[in-house]
């Protein structure tokens, strides 16, 4: 993708995204260690690339479906960063009211249909959407995000199949990020790229940098587009790297530290966009940092929010559920 051919406003959006992302995930990195964020974390530095370079083609009444790794998703979105974070407190202000927790963020205002603990348990979602978009009428897309692991699920092929019969304007995003926990992906598959999977179905399949933003954009475009015009789906495999451990506390003994820091110093996605946002003259070197500054203080004061958030009641634990306790029984509400 040619730089000059995207928008001024669109490339400072995304490397701003792309900053809020990275900020948002180092500091919920100290927050877990402090023991301040509850359960587990997966964390998306290094990816950055992959959410933005989708989302900066999507509309708000478009919608997506997220992984266990889902901050970036929902941050790329557009989703309110002091509401996510009184979430991962578990606190009762927080997106989900403090129910959801990290994997399992939602805000059908802004078209997340919801992270997911499971694996591929956001594929059958996002076509299901697909198929209500087509069902409407309307030239709305859905986006489903999964790792590479996924691809080997049941709900990644049912999923994919039935998008391809019915022409769905759905995108299938798979983040290969070269590790499903802990084996490499020479070991999961033996197909040199998921992409390749897109030809069993009929659609296309197309491999992707995911470190560079503005090739994800354009591959993006070409597939949101695609199905916005009822053409259907298209798989995207955008091939990146998770810079911290599976979750937040993993030993990482199945890779050594030196692939780590060699993806740190070469491919890291903000560093390979700010080089060309300067080189072009897009941006000086002072802007960019004004942009890490104002996302830091926007963290800071997410963070504040959900520390002086109050925590549930034992009566919120009953709302917003689809079964009412009845003399200690549950009956479920159809």
């Amino acid at each position: 993708m040619v730089v000059e051919e995207i928008p001024k406003e669109t490339l400072l959006w995304m490397y701003e995204t792309m900053v809020r992302i990275r900020v948002h995930e180092e500091r919920v990195a100290e927050l877990f260690a402090q023991g301040k964020v509850p359960g587990f974390v997966h964390l998306y530095v290094g990816e950055e690339a992959v959410a933005v370079g989708i989302m900066a083609h999507l509309r708000k009444d478009d919608f997506i479906t997220s992984t266990h790794r889902g901050h970036g998703h929902y941050i790329a979105k557009g989703g309110c960063i002091k509401a996510s974070m009184a979430e991962l407190f578990g606190k009762k202000t927080g997106i989900c009211k403090g129910k959801g927790g990290s994997m399992h963020i939602a805000d059908v205002e802004i078209g997340e249909l919801g992270a997911n603990g499971i694996v591929g348990g956001g594929i059958p979602h996002a076509v299901g959407a697909a198929l209500g978009i087509k069902l409407n009428g309307l030239d709305s897309v859905a986006v489903a995000f999964f790792g590479e692991g996924a691809s080997n699920q049941q709900n990644f092929h049912e999923g994919i199949n039935i998008a391809s019969i019915w022409k769905l304007p759905v995108v299938f995003v798979c983040e290969n990020n070269l590790y499903q926990i802990s084996l490499p992906y020479s070991k999961q598959q033996t197909i040199k790229s998921v992409a390749e999977r897109g030809k069993a179905y009929g659609i296309p399949g197309v491999a992707v940098d995911g470190q560079d933003v503005l090739a994800v954009y354009e591959v993006a475009k070409e597939a949101i587009e695609r199905a916005r015009r009822g053409e259907g789906p298209t798989l995207i495999e955008v091939k990146t790297y998770r810079f911290r451990g599976h979750f937040e506390g993993d030993p990482e003994v199945y890779r050594s530290k030196e692939e780590i820091e060699w993806w740190k110093n070469n491919k890291d996605p903000i560093k390979i966009f700010e080089d060309v946002l300067l080189k072009k003259g897009i941006a000086t070197k002072e802007e960019l940092e004004k942009m890490w500054e104002k996302a830091r203080k926007e963290i800071e004061e997410a963070v504040k929010f959900a520390e002086e958030s109050p925590w549930p009641t034992k009566e919120d634990v009953v709302e917003d559920v689809f079964s009412t306790p009845t003399k200690g029984v549950l009956v479920w509400q159809w």
